[in-house]
């Protein structure tokens, strides 16, 4: 794993001049977590007070978005993130053991060239989740997942779409499964 030696200031540096790797100096990653930064100009990110834990994989790969991680976010082990079409967390995101964040998908239309070979199909808008979301254990986020402030996604969720905040969400395909209150 690559770890500067400080967090910079990003808003003083040209958009070609950021670094591929930032990890703020409070922060924490295992050194048997794997982050593999971008050659192609995408970044990742991880901001102050967040921990990313044993066996977590983060790599850019499969697009041009960026992997942001937001303040005191916290990164079970076994999961997997992608940059793909981009990945932004909030602060206060606690995502469970065994998750994958994969914004990609592979195209499949023509039938005469192997799937592995005709690239990635158009973006859905990657994965954004806002401040204070809890997403449990072996959940999957697909590209154009969008969840709310204070959101709840139970262990083993399959999700895409819009998630509202303040509610507990769950299943495959996850559906809405009580407010919050």
């Amino acid at each position: 794993m690559v770890r500067p030696e400080k967090s910079k200031t990003v808003s003083d540096q040209q958009p070609d001049q950021l670094p591929a790797l930032e990890i703020h100096e409070t922060a924490y990653v295992s050194p048997d977590a794997r982050i593999h930064p971008s050659i192609k100009g995408s970044r990742i990110v991880i901001g102050a007070g967040s921990q990313i834990y044993d066996f977590v994989v983060i790599r850019a790969v499969g697009g041009q978005g960026d992997i942001i991680i937001g303040e005191n976010c916290y990164i079970n082990p076994q999961t997997t993130l992608y940059s793909g079409a981009g990945i932004t967390f909030g602060n206060y995101v606690l995502i469970g053991p065994g998750c994958s964040i994969v914004p990609a998908n592979h195209a499949t239309d023509r039938l005469d060239t192997p799937i592995r070979k005709q690239g990635f199909a158009p973006s859905r808008g990657g994965v954004t989740i806002e401040d204070d979301v809890w997403v449990g254990a072996n959940t999957v986020l697909l590209d154009g997942t969008y969840i709310e402030s204070g959101a709840v996604i139970a262990a083993g969720s399959v999700v895409w779409g819009r998630i509202s905040g303040n509610s507990i969400w769950g299943g495959n395909p996850c559906r809405l499964l009580k407010a919050r209150s």
